[in-house]
């Protein structure tokens, strides 16, 4: 009995001593049979060996974790400082203007160096230049990423820091293949502009050798351009002068030129221009006994005018589509004028202008009776009606004015069969000897 009542004063004790807080739970262990007359479970006897009871195990486990973690947010916290770092420098690298960012471009970007420097202005070597540093920036980016990956679990980099660093890769990469490709089309429009200015150049000089070669060949003899006249001494079909240049579509025009002979019976063909389909597109002739008439269209009007007295006469006509219209002036004094002469007519362009002949064909067929014998100059086409004042003007010398459309020029007059050209008296000369 009195071993039973110790038991139970000791069981009594140690429930005491290791009765569990509050709010803890009991753990129940099975005992046999005979233990159960005691009426309360035996206090648990420690442990042999020294080994440290859970609680002490989880709470070192805690304090392990605890450090873990701190060491794990200071990895973080350096890491982070790092991307914000470079987030900085690839912003200042963004926010640099397109000048500027071709001469003095600084990248901190590669541990305080300077990776891009002043570009060279070879197009060449800035293209290889920004190459490389956009392979520097995208190897350092890699590095950094590689580097988080192995510091700090995948789960403790956050997604939308990723994403920027991603997105701020994208842009820089846009940025300097759009500058390589501007680079690319300033080369390629030098290039172009280049050639176009080597072209036009020798354009140019191959155009003022030509005229120096003309002047060379057989202009010595006049003083200028236009200061000679064509001479035509017989009457036959094959003496005549040809005008290069050929005419527009006209609706209107104005003809001038100085004319000296003493033909007769009549002067013959001061000039005719014929068209395919239209020998006769515009004539001026004076044919046997007959009054000078101008043709157009093979429509006929007669001119008041007498100039085969041998002496210079300056002659001009106009003509307008509209109604027909004419005027004729001799040595500057209206004589004459008339209308429905081919109303509505248009000159068609792309004939052949003869000197001296009448043209039953396009530039041939002439007729011997109708060929111009005498001299001619200043022969000038434009393409509108000339003022009163204005052909009064060259019939007296005061003004010069080359016809717009056919000037007189010596580059411009070829002569056959014996025509020649010679220099010309001048104007106040010919003024006169009428």
């Amino acid at each position: 009995m009195l071993p039973l009542v110790a038991g139970f004063l000791l069981a009594v004790a140690a429930g005491a001593r290791g009765r569990p807080a509050p709010g803890s739970r009991f753990v129940c262990t099975s005992l046999p049979l005979e233990a159960t007359s005691a009426g309360c479970p035996l206090p648990p006897v420690p442990m042999q060996g020294g080994a440290l009871p859970p609680e002490e195990e989880l709470k070192a486990t805690v304090l392990q974790l605890r450090e873990t973690v701190l060491q794990q947010k200071e990895t973080i916290g350096s890491q982070r400082e790092a991307i914000r770092e470079l987030t900085g420098k690839l912003s200042r690298c963004e926010s640099t203007d397109g000048k500027s960012a071709t001469g003095t471009w600084r990248s901190e970007l590669v541990k305080g160096k300077d990776t891009m420097g002043d570009l060279p202005r070879d197009p060449a070597q800035v293209i290889d230049q920004l190459s490389r540093t956009m392979q520097t920036l995208k190897d350092r980016l890699e590095s950094l990423e590689h580097q988080l990956r192995a510091n700090v679990s995948y789960a403790a980099l956050p997604n939308d820091l990723r994403e920027m660093l991603q997105r701020r890769l994208g842009d820089l990469e846009r940025q300097l293949l759009s500058k390589v490709a501007e680079l690319e089309d300033e080369k390629s429009l030098l290039h172009n502009e280049t050639s176009a200015h080597r072209q036009k150049t020798e354009t140019a000089l191959n155009a003022l050798l030509e005229r120096v070669s003309e002047l060379e060949k057989g202009n010595s003899a006049f003083k200028s351009p236009d200061e000679f006249k064509v001479s035509l001494p017989l009457r036959t079909n094959y003496l005549y002068g040809k005008i290069k240049k050929t005419l527009p579509e006209l609706y209107a025009f104005t003809v001038c030129l100085w004319l000296r002979s003493s033909a007769s019976p009549g002067i013959g063909t001061p000039f005719s221009y014929a068209v395919p389909g239209q020998a006769n597109e515009i004539v001026l002739i004076e044919w046997g006994n007959n009054p000078i008439e101008l043709l157009i269209n093979d429509k006929v009007a007669q001119l008041p005018l007498f100039i085969s007295d041998g002496k210079w006469h300056h002659v001009c006509i106009t003509w307008t589509t509209r109604d027909g219209m004419w005027e004729a002036f001799q040595d500057g004094e209206k004589l004459g004028t008339g209308e429905n002469l081919a109303p509505w007519h248009p000159i068609k362009p792309g004939g052949v202008l003869i000197l001296g002949q009448e043209q039953d064909t396009v530039g041939g067929r002439f007729d011997a009776t109708q060929a111009f014998v005498g001299e001619m100059s200043q022969f000038n086409i434009w393409d509108r009606v000339l003022k009163t004042e204005d052909i009064m003007n060259i019939a007296n010398c005061s003004t010069n004015m080359p016809g717009n459309i056919i000037p007189w020029v010596d580059n411009n007059v070829d002569v056959f069969g014996g025509a020649t050209k010679w220099p010309v008296e001048t104007c106040e000369e010919r003024l006169l000897d009428l």
